[in-house]
């Protein structure tokens, strides 16, 4: 195999429409985002359909910006990957068509990616001295996973949500106290103003599963029978509690592993108090705590790129069969 190789990376699972280069899975040479926020604020959440003719519109030009910006042309790609699963169905089937046409057009191989093994690869891109096995703990709008990272192709669950996701519940409590959309950086924003004084629900189990909806329901009926409560005092405890239950369950699976190193992933691993506690870990803990930089958090091309790597150099690549599958667990092909 060849010293340095170059993998194009497209992502288009939700609502960004992003496409990167990226060298040897750690080193970006470019990685072109065209967000739809704005679009969608004004619905108060991602309407797929909208989500999917937007990636429709963007796509060319956004894979034409970024081989601009790394300098590289079509034919010094080794290999075309895209995020084919998890995530809206639509919006999955833009980017998997498309990279199947260029694949097909440029005689280059295709490689399927998971979007959730993307976000585990995003800290590989940021942290140049990352390497398994490590804790990873898989944050998103849609994801809640806990996740033993034996090697770079080797994963096992250790738990995941039962219910609501982590960013769904931010999401949520944003809404019900008047926030609106996306909710997560705006409870984080609000809640710097606020003091956890509240006391909500946790809810744990025998084994390392969780879930968001009880507090998710806590709050909702908080505000309800008292609309005039704080809500910086609010945002504060709600965030304080799931950051609570997160770090439980990280430190049960890591004396149990006996592993010290964690790792975040997914975009509410961008949250400023998720970080500072885990970080904290290192001085009351031993723990060695990775995250990625906050571009790298979200939805991107370039975790796509590095996770297409690891796929690449390890001899899997796809057909011109390759499907979207929304429902995609990771580890799974």
């Amino acid at each position: 195999m060849k010293e340095n190789i170059t993998i194009l990376g497209i992502e288009s699972s939700c609502d960004e429409t992003s496409v990167a280069v990226v060298r040897n899975g750690r080193e970006v040479l470019s990685n072109e985002i065209s967000s739809q926020i704005a679009i969608h604020e004004k619905f108060g959440g991602v309407v797929p359909e909208i989500a999917s003719r937007n990636h429709v519109e963007a796509i060319s030009n956004v894979t034409k910006k970024a081989l601009k910006d790394a300098n590289c042309t079509l034919q010094e790609i080794d290999a075309i990957a895209c995020t084919y699963g998890p995530g809206l169905v639509g919006a999955l089937l833009v980017g998997v068509s498309y990279a199947k046409a260029l694949s097909y057009a440029i005689h280059k191989p295709l490689v399927g990616t998971n979007h959730l093994e993307g976000h585990i690869a995003a800290n590989y891109i940021t942290h140049k001295d990352l390497k398994p096995p490590f804790l990873c703990l898989v944050i998103s709008g849609g994801h809640t996973h806990l996740i033993h990272i034996k090697d770079y192709k080797e994963y096992e669950i250790l738990g995941k949500t039962k219910d609501d996701a982590i960013g769904e519940a931010f999401d949520k409590v944003a809404r019900v106290i008047g926030l609106g959309y996306p909710g997560g950086p705006k409870v984080d924003k609000l809640a710097k103003e606020g003091q956890a004084n509240i006391l909500l629900p946790k809810t744990h189990f025998e084994n390392l599963d969780f879930s968001f909806s009880g507090i998710k329901t806590a709050v909702i009926n908080l505000h309800h029978k008292q609309p005039d409560v704080n809500k910086a005092d609010l945002c504060a405890s709600f965030e304080k509690t799931v950051t609570d239950i997160l770090i439980d369950n990280t430190l049960k699976a890591a004396k149990m592993l006996n592993i010290h190193t964690i790792t975040l992933a997914g975009g509410v691993s961008a949250n400023t108090y998720i970080r500072q506690r885990f970080m904290e870990l290192e001085e009351t803990k031993g723990m060695k705590v990775y995250y990625p930089e906050p571009v790298l958090c979200t939805d991107n091309g370039a975790m796509i790129a590095s996770a297409g790597y690891y796929n690449y150099i390890n001899g899997i690549e796809s057909d011109l069969e390759l499907n979207a599958i929304p429902n995609l667990k990771i580890g799974e092909k």
